[in-house]
Formats: C-alpha cells, structure tokens, sequence
C-alpha cells in the first residue's frame, strides 16, 4: 500500500461508497502490511485540569459557556498525576495521557507541566498531553521536557468546523500541530463523528489529515457523546456502520498510524467494537473515564480481548533511572525560583 500524501474528497467518498464487507476486507489488509495482527496498544487518560474553559466548542462539558454537571477543578498536584499514572501502568497502560480544559497553557503552568511529564517518562511510559493551543517556543519546551505526544483534534472538515467552534480558527489549530511537529514531538490528532456533520464532512476530515506533510502518528476516532447542557444534546445519534466506515477509510488512508477508538465506547456494544477491530483500529483508551465521558471499564475491555485473541502491546519503554523522589525534588527547585506564582496546587481555571 503507498503512503500518500495528495488524496481527493472524490477518491475518499469512492472508499465510503465501496461495499461493506469489501471495504473492511481491504482496511484488514493494509492493517497486517503495516501493524501487527491482533495487537492493541492501550493508553490511559487523565484529566489534570477540568472545567472552566474559555472555548465554545459546542460539544464539550467542560466549556464554561454550557450548565452542565462538570464541576471547576483546579490543576492537580504533580504527585497525585505520578499516582495515577503509576496504576494506569499496573493496569497495562503504555501510554500515558494528561488533557487540560485550557485554549492555551499559561507561562505560570509550565513548571508543573514539565514535571508531570518527567515523573510519567520516569515510570516506563509513553507520555501524551492535551493542553489546547501551543506557541513554538511552548511545543519546543515540551518537547524537551520529554513529551512523546501531543493532541490537537481537527474535529471535523474546514468547511463545518464554524458550526461547531468560533473561538478559535481551523488555522489556529493546524500551526499549533506544525508547532509540535517542528519540535520533534509526535502528533496525535483526529476528529468527531456525530456532530450532524455530512458525509462529506467526514470524508473532508480525513482528507485534511491524510494530506498533512506526514500523518499524525495517532489518530483518535471519537464518536460524540451527548452531554445535557450542550448544544449537541439532542443530535441524531451516529449509524455504527458509518462509525465502522470511518475507522476503515482512516486505516487505508492513513496505514502507517495507530487508528484509536476513543470516545464512545460506552455506548458500542462488543460487536460493535470488534467490526472497528477488524476496520484497523488499533489503539484504544482504558479506563473508566475519558476527561469527563463515561469509558468501558477495564475488566469489559479484557474480557473482549481474550474473546478475539487481541493482546495488548508490550511496555515500549524501560523506566528512567531516576526515582519519583528526585523527579519531585526537580519540580519543587523550579516552583521555588517562581515565587510568585504561589504552591504547587493553584487555581488554574482562570
């Protein structure tokens, strides 16, 4: 299969239009060119930072333009992320990931940043963060402090993204992914399905994707899900075979990145899953919450593991040399030479 770079929105719909079985038989192929069969690599995802955001994006919880039942929460003690991460870990997790309810990351929050960072690396995991817009000079700090992926979904299409978000630019978003890719780090970037996008739109998105200079390294699939409060509540639910559809024509489009079933899972019911298995999806996220969503919690998951035979990748990295001790030692001389900014555990929601 050719890695391709230039795909058209009419070569894209050809792939939607093919017959069911046809499409998933061909995304099962360049899956197993590419990726291991039966293999999932699992991630976890934490929120460090909840609610209060300053974003419009109609279907998030967290907006603080919507009532809905997400509390404020401050950004949590770097101690209490390595905590969590270290039982995401006995969990099976190889991938760490820490998402902020932020449109950008302030100058007084990169300290604790870096050390949430450095304490994950610390444990033998993957790190990943979720923090909304990057500046270079932020992506490259980050990516210095270790950071293996960062994530910025796309969302939808160019052309229905204003439906959706008006506090920041599809443009915004694309330099904030060229920022992180410039800075060495990897790119974790996708979309949402349900959002009463059309069949273009979706096809729209991947076309965005696809076309990048190189392909996200992760691409995270989320089917909405509806929150009361938001504006998308009362959306019309997603068929699963065009959720399946989409998995495949990201896989075939795409054949060298992880393809991740994300948000939504709690509503998909283990066929539902399996048929996204076999479309190429190969990642997922573990545990019982997603930010703020429900999740399939982790014994449902393994236990549709051993039905299909899946087994979950291999820890990719051996941990530091460099115990939680020291790590906290390093993040308390950086806060100690910001006396300003006050103690470790700060309201970050403003």
């Amino acid at each position: 299969m050719e890695i391709r770079h230039n795909w058209t929105a009419q070569e894209v719909q050809a792939l939607f239009d093919k017959p069911f079985m046809d499409l998933l038989f061909d995304a099962q192929q360049v899956h197993r060119e590419y990726h291991p069969a039966n293999q999932v690599q699992v991630s976890t995802l934490l929120s460090i930072k909840t609610g209060a955001c300053p974003e419009d994006c109609k279907y998030c919880p967290q907006s603080a333009r919507y009532r809905t039942d997400v509390e404020k929460e401050r950004l949590m003690e770097v101690e209490r992320v390595l905590e969590a991460a270290e039982k995401a870990k006995a969990s099976g997790a190889t991938r760490f990931c820490m998402g902020a309810a932020w449109k950008n990351p302030k100058q007084r929050d990169m300290p604790y940043l870096l050390g949430m960072i450095q304490g994950v690396k610390g444990l033998g995991l993957e790190t990943c963060m979720t923090l909304g817009m990057l500046d270079a000079e932020q992506a490259k700090t980050l990516s210095e402090a270790g950071l293996d992926y960062y994530n910025h979904n796309l969302d939808t299409s160019p052309e229905f993204y204003g439906n959706i978000i008006t506090t920041r630019t599809y443009q915004e978003r694309l330099d904030t992914l060229s920022n992180v890719r410039d800075a060495g780090m990897k790119v974790c970037s996708g979309g949402i399905i349900g959002l009463g996008e059309s069949a273009r739109d979706r096809a729209g998105l991947l076309v965005e994707l696809a076309n990048m200079p190189a392909h996200p390294e992760s691409v995270p699939i989320n089917m909405l899900v509806k929150v009361k409060g938001t504006p998308l509540e009362n959306v019309d639910d997603v068929d699963p075979f065009d959720f399946v559809r989409i998995i495949a024509v990201a896989r075939i489009m795409m054949p060298k990145s992880a393809v991740r079933l994300s948000a939504g899972r709690e509503d998909m019911n283990e066929q539902m899953q399996t048929l996204c298995f076999m479309a190429g999806a190969n990642s997922i996220f573990y545990g019982c919450k997603l930010l703020t969503t429900p999740n399939p919690d982790e014994d449902a998951d393994m236990q549709l593991f051993k039905k299909l035979g899946i087994n979950r990748e291999a820890v990719s990295q051996k941990p530091d040399q460099v115990t939680e001790h020291d790590l906290l030692e390093q993040v308390a001389e950086r806060v100690a030479s910001r006396p300003q900014e006050g103690d470790l555990f700060y309201d970050a929601s403003v």
